[in-house]
């Protein structure tokens, strides 16, 4: 790729970037689709992040991405934000408008579209999703939009949970008119309060087991796993983690995040550029990702 005075930069916004696979796809996507455009990390130290954003906007950047710590913090300095980044309060793409940039979220329909790749249904099912933190929160609306039955949201902390579900289930009712309960908390321990006679999708949306501390699974009891039915880790690195392993060990299905994290980047590189990526492109992708985790794995630089 030549990179001219007619270059587009796009890039991520975080700290640390350095492991990033976001790169990847972008440029990967810029090269088969023959765009001037180029992709960088952009680590952003603490307290700086306001300059950040203004820096972008000066430099006319195409498009940036938002990753961890600042997803939420992000959203004073945007000029707009999409609705369903404002229901979730949290931002991972910014799309440049005339008056600066716009705020979406693509980490929750990236993971809509990943899970419907594999196979999943989210529709009517019982859900057990495992933490209550950023990620869980966007998770649980997600199900409620999807037309899950009900979710139960199980974490270490069980007020954190018991704060999230009640914040759900008002979300519920404002949008069903319902005061049905859609959202139950438990603590970590008390999954065997839960109804033993029916297999549960259940989505693990901590980072315990993300690489390089993966022999620990937020919940280790195997009679747990017999409740699961299907099991989906939003941790992509390892592509097998331990709880995708106890799932896999009582006979249940399971699939780790590495889908979202592709079809999170697809939906933010379609916003900047107003197209839809094809299915071989996406696959090629896919492919080149794998490819540069086993890169991280083994210490290599990419």
């Amino acid at each position: 790729m030549e990179i001219d005075a007619k270059t587009k930069v796009c890039g991520l916004i975080g700290y640390p970037v350095e492991h990033s696979v976001s790169p990847v796809i972008h440029n990967s996507l810029a090269e088969l689709y023959n765009r001037n455009m180029v992709y960088v990390p952009l680590p952003v130290k603490p307290g700086r992040l306001k300059e950040a954003v203004a820096g972008a906007e000066a430099f006319g950047f195409a498009g940036m991405n938002v990753t961890v710590p600042y997803k939420s913090e992000v959203i004073p300095y945007l000029r707009k934000i999409d609705p369903l980044a404002k229901q979730i309060g949290a931002v991972n793409t910014l799309v440049p408008t005339e008056d600066g940039f716009k705020g979406y979220n693509t980490d929750m329909p990236g993971l809509y579209r990943a899970m419907c790749a594999d196979g999943v249904e989210i529709a009517g099912e019982d859900v057990i999703l495992l933490g209550a933190g950023g990620v869980a929160r966007a998770i649980a609306y997600l199900l409620l939009e999807k037309g899950a039955k009900h979710i139960r949201i199980l974490n270490r902390n069980r007020e954190r949970a018991e704060r999230l579900a009640e914040e759900v289930n008002e979300a519920a009712a404002e949008r069903d008119g319902k005061r049905e309960v859609f959202a139950a908390a438990y603590g970590l321990e008390e999954y065997r309060k839960l109804d033993d006679d029916r297999r549960y999708l259940a989505i693990q949306a901590t980072n315990v087991g993300m690489f390089p501390d993966t022999g620990h699974a937020v919940i280790e009891d195997e009679d747990f796993y017999k409740l699961v039915k299907t099991g989906y880790d939003v941790i992509f690195n390892p592509t097998t983690t331990r709880f995708m392993e106890l799932v896999r060990r009582y006979g249940g299905e399971a699939f780790h995040g590495l889908k979202m994290l592709l079809y999170q980047g697809i939906i933010a590189w379609e916003l900047w550029n107003d197209m839809e990526v094809d299915r071989e492109t996406e696959t090629e992708i896919y492919r080149k990702m794998e490819k540069a985790l086993g890169g991280v794995r083994s210490g290599e630089k990419k």
